[in-house]
C-alpha cells in the first residue's frame, strides 16, 4: 500500500503517484486489525501481528503503530484563489450563495449548515442558535453571520416564499422536481462546492474549505485557542489546533518585522561609536 501507484485525481495533489492516500492506508489496517483481533478472541491466532500504537501517558514508553499517522495543516487558499472562487460563487443561485457566506461566517460543518432552521437566526444580534442535536458532539453553541448574510438571508426568504408558500422550519429547500421544497440534504452541498470548485479551478475546495479559512481569520485576529474551540464546536483543544494555521504571508510579515528590529538594533550601535569623540 505505501509502493503501489493509485489513480491521478486532481484531488490528491500530494504525489499521487508514489502511494496510496495514508487516510486509506490508516482505514485498510484497521480492518486487518480489526480481523486478527477476531482470529485471537476465538482462539485461531496466539496474538495480532498489527500492533498498535501506544501513547507516552502513565509512564509508558510511546510505541509507533504499524504506520505513522500523517497529520497535514488544512489548507486554505490564498488570494488570488479566493478571488476566482468568489466569482464562481457570484453566479450561483441565491439559496447557494447564502449557503456559502454562511458556512464561512459561523464556521458550519456540512450537517449543521443544511440543517439550519429559521428558527435558529436572531437578526437583532446577527446570531446563530445552533441546537445540539444538529452539532456533531451534540453540544449547542452560538456563531455569529455578517452583513452580506443578512441581506442575502432576508432575500432568500421572500424567493422562498414565493417558491414554496412557507418561511417556518428548515431554512435550506430542494427546487429540483425530484424533491421539491424538501430540506436539502448534504449530497447536494457537496455537490455544490464541487461545482464551484471547477468553475474556479480549485481542485482542494471543499465543503470545510469555509470552515477552515473562518477558524485561521480567528487565530489571526488573536483569539484564544478556548474561544477558537467554542465557536467551532470543537469537543479536543488538540482538535482545534490543527485549525490554527497561519499563512506563509503572515509568517513572512512577522519575520520582517523581526528582522528590521534586529537591523536597527544593529544600525545603532555603530552610530553611537561615531558619536564618541
Amino acid at each position: 500500500m505505501l509502493d503501489r501507484p493509485r489513480q491521478r485525481s486532481a484531488k490528491a495533489p500530494l504525489h499521487p503517484e508514489t502511494a496510496l492516500a495514508n487516510a486509506t492506508v490508516q482505514q485498510r489496517v484497521v480492518a486487518v486489525r480489526s480481523f486478527y483481533e477476531y482470529l485471537v478472541e476465538d482462539g485461531l491466532r496466539e496474538r495480532n501481528p498489527v500492533r498498535r500504537g501506544q501513547s507516552s501517558r502513565r509512564g509508558r514508553p510511546p510505541r509507533q503503530g504499524l504506520v505513522r499517522r500523517l497529520e497535514q495543516a488544512p489548507w486554505i487558499p490564498n488570494e488570488d484563489v479566493w478571488q476566482r472562487i468568489l466569482f464562481a460563487c457570484a453566479e450561483q443561485s441565491l439559496r447557494n450563495r447564502l449557503m456559502v457566506t454562511l458556512a464561512c461566517d459561523g464556521a458550519l460543518r456540512r450537517e449543521e449548515l443544511v440543517q439550519l432552521d429559521v428558527g435558529y437566526f436572531e437578526h437583532a444580534h446577527r446570531l446563530i442558535h445552533l441546537r445540539a442535536e444538529t452539532t456533531k458532539f451534540q453540544r449547542a453553541r452560538e456563531v455569529a453571520f455578517g452583513v452580506t448574510s443578512s441581506q442575502l438571508f432576508l432575500a432568500y426568504l421572500n424567493e422562498r416564499r414565493g417558491m414554496f408558500g412557507r418561511i417556518d422550519g428548515p431554512l435550506f429547500r430542494s427546487a429540483s422536481n425530484r424533491n421539491y421544497g424538501k430540506p436539502l440534504g448534504p449530497s447536494t452541498w457537496s455537490k455544490t462546492v464541487e461545482g464551484i470548485a471547477r468553475r474556479a479551478g480549485a481542485a482542494r475546495l471543499s465543503t470545510h474549505t469555509f470552515r477552515h479559512l473562518r477558524l485561521t481569520d480567528l487565530a489571526r485576529a488573536d483569539w484564544t485557542i478556548d474561544q477558537i474551540a467554542q465557536y467551532a464546536g470543537h469537543r479536543d483543544l488538540a482538535t482545534t489546533m490543527r485549525y490554527i494555521h497561519l499563512s506563509g504571508r503572515a509568517l513572512a510579515a512577522r519575520l520582517h518585522r523581526a528582522s528590521a528590529s534586529i537591523q536597527q538594533d544593529r544600525e545603532n550601535l555603530p552610530a553611537a561609536l561615531a558619536a564618541v569623540r
